[in-house]
């Protein structure tokens, strides 16, 4: 590829890119105490998304969730997955392929042999899961969240 084509093609994808994150809303940070968290939270809630626990497979029914309305952070209700994102991953934990721009932030987690992908609620900073590679197009990734961490609010009838 000649050099001149190269670098209109790779402005544009830096152009694309960065109209995308130019155009994801900027979110107020909420911070409380870890009392403050303790008191607002059930005890299994907030070791999801306070001290980055995980729940048991199978176990919340909104892996099984089907109808139309959005999924919230459980800790501040930042909205963070339309249901039409989600999907069913046959893992055991609710599953979604995109995420509302802007609305999650991620980094590196070591905890295991292999570093993963976490990520987090960008307002109050819950742990809500693992975002990984092995999801449906049109993004091929797979937003793997703890239940315990979102509350699903249904469209109205």
């Amino acid at each position: 590829m000649e050099r001149r084509n190269f670098l209109i093609l790779a402005g544009g994808a830096v152009l694309a890119w960065s109209s995308r994150a130019a155009a994801a809303p900027r979110v107020e940070k909420l911070v409380l105490s870890d009392a403050e968290w303790k008191k607002r939270l059930t005890p299994a809630a907030y070791h999801i998304l306070r001290e980055e626990g995980t729940e048991a497979p199978f176990s919340s029914p909104l892996d099984r969730e089907k109808r139309s309305g959005l999924f919230v952070c459980a800790a501040c209700a930042l909205p963070l997955f339309p249901s039409r994102f989600k999907f069913d991953s046959g893992t055991g934990w609710p599953s979604f392929y995109d995420v509302l721009p802007g609305h999650v932030e991620t980094e590196i987690d070591r905890k295991l042999f292999v570093p993963r992908t976490e990520y987090h609620c960008a307002r109050c900073g819950g742990h809500h899961g693992h975002v990984l590679k092995d999801g449906p197009k049109p993004t091929g990734l797979r937003y793997c969240n703890n239940g315990l961490a979102l509350r699903f609010i249904p469209d109205p009838a």
